[in-house]
């Protein structure tokens, strides 16, 4: 029989914070729900707990760290969830016009591959040297204001280092 873990609700205030405090100044925003994003904190505490690392709570972990590389939180899929459905699967981080009530947050299909066999060719090919810039597999976004460079499908809302505004940013490579 597993044994409960359980969280206080001091450490999920602590994370609560230093989260929010660190997703708007790397240009993110958490859920505005607030009690709904200290339940996800929770699970991400007691997944800690459990495996020692923070596996997104609607995800289920294997336990073993290296296959849950990509949906330790912030998770891979993050930034492609929020472009294209202003949350991410979880729904702890949201867009800018989200937060701001512009746009509603609905359920959001899974992007990760649901089997351990396409898990295990993404990993292999991420973890394979690349042969040159033809064979990224993302675009590089410049913010023309800092340099800051980021490989992803699409520009962040705002330049995690300067803050500037996506319309700010150019496709570099």
């Amino acid at each position: 029989m597993s044994k409960e873990i359980t969280i206080n609700q001091k450490d999920i205030d602590q994370v609560y914070q230093r989260l929010n405090k660190d997703a708007e100044s790397g240009g993110y925003h958490l859920n505005p729900d607030v009690e709904f994003v200290k339940d996800l904190i929770s699970g991400l505490l007691v997944n800690e707990k459990r495996y020692g690392y923070r596996a997104c709570p609607c995800r289920l972990a294997s336990g073993n760290k290296f296959e849950d590389l990509d949906i330790i939180c912030p998770c891979d899929y993050r930034d492609d969830d929020i472009g294209e459905f202003d949350a991410c699967y979880c729904a702890l981080y949201v867009s800018t016009a989200a937060l701001n009530g512009e746009r509603s947050i609905h359920s959001i299909p899974e992007r990760r591959p649901l089997n351990h066999e396409d898990r295990a060719q993404v990993k292999e090919k991420i973890q394979k040297p690349t042969l040159g810039i033809g064979s990224l597999s993302k675009p590089v976004w410049r913010c023309k204001v800092c340099g800051y460079l980021c490989a992803r499908d699409e520009p962040p809302e705002i330049c995690p280092i300067c803050k500037a505004k996506k319309d700010r940013f150019e496709r570099f490579i």
